[in-house]
């Protein structure tokens, strides 16, 4: 998908719908400081387990951001979203595992495992973590996204993840490794062990 990047090149940003740039001024024990920050929307994300398959449903798609670290841009990821309606944080994730990947799940079987903060650096927002088993008769459409996100789904084995953890070649955010490391705990036993 990489190869079908044209005409890239960074503008200013000009009525940014998503994030707002900011100086942040402060005093830290009597010595006057600022940090350049980005206010973002916070997010969810959904660690999605196909019982069947007996494999992890993933993401993959092109980020911009990424893009210009490593000229590919792409990127596998958890099924995920940003914050902006009126929707409970386990509605979003829900909304998003039917949009991004094709399954209904219902809503009492998602469960929440965590939230943490992304980007500390710059940014900070928060990224509220979940899980989700999900089977074919849950399936209601290929997935990909909605208003052209062209997301690929991607179904990774099980047995597989552990390998993709610790593969550099793969560009992939530290919320999946947390997230299969998690897995690893909680259904396999000591993640260090296997």
């Amino acid at each position: 998908m990489n190869n079908l990047i044209k005409h890239f090149k960074l503008q200013p940003l000009v009525n940014a719908k998503f994030i707002a740039t900011s100086l942040a001024t402060y005093e830290q024990e009597g010595i006057q400081k600022s940090w350049e920050i980005v206010q973002a929307h916070d997010s969810v994300a959904i660690l999605i387990y196909h019982q069947e398959k007996e494999a992890f449903i993933l993401v993959k798609q092109f980020r911009p951001a990424v893009y210009l670290n490593n000229e590919e841009g792409m990127t596998v990821e958890l099924c995920a979203g940003i914050v902006d309606k009126k929707l409970s944080l386990v509605q979003i994730a829900q909304e998003e595992i039917d949009e991004e990947c094709g399954y209904a799940v219902p809503i009492e079987t998602i469960e929440r495992i965590t939230s943490f903060h992304t980007s500390v650096g710059f940014a900070g927002s928060k990224q509220t973590l979940y899980f989700a088993q999900v089977h074919e008769g849950m399936k209601v459409s290929e997935g990909g996204g909605v208003d052209h996100e062209q997301i690929e789904v991607v179904t990774l084995p099980l047995k597989e993840a552990k390998a993709f953890i610790y593969d550099e070649s793969i560009a992939k955010t530290p919320g999946l490794m947390f997230a299969f490391m998690w897995y690893f705990e909680r259904y396999k036993g000591d993640f260090l062990r296997h």
